[in-house]
């Protein structure tokens, strides 16, 4: 699954490590999502577009 993490953490001058804190994952966690080795769960999705203020299907497409 495409998303645009990656851009929305830099925009904001996050780390990888700091967006992983505020979301309570790992910064590997983090990594594997922006690369797209892994989908995050729903609630993790949620907590995304929740920091982001954004909807999940702004972040996330197919």
């Amino acid at each position: 699954m495409k998303n645009s993490l990656r851009v929305l953490r830099a925009e904001r001058g996050w780390s990888q490590a700091d967006l992983a804190e505020k979301l309570g994952v790992s910064r590997q966690s983090v990594n594997a999502i922006e690369t797209g080795r892994f989908d995050p769960s729903l609630p993790l999705a949620f907590k995304l577009a929740k920091l982001f203020e954004l909807s999940i299907e702004s972040i996330f497409e197919e």
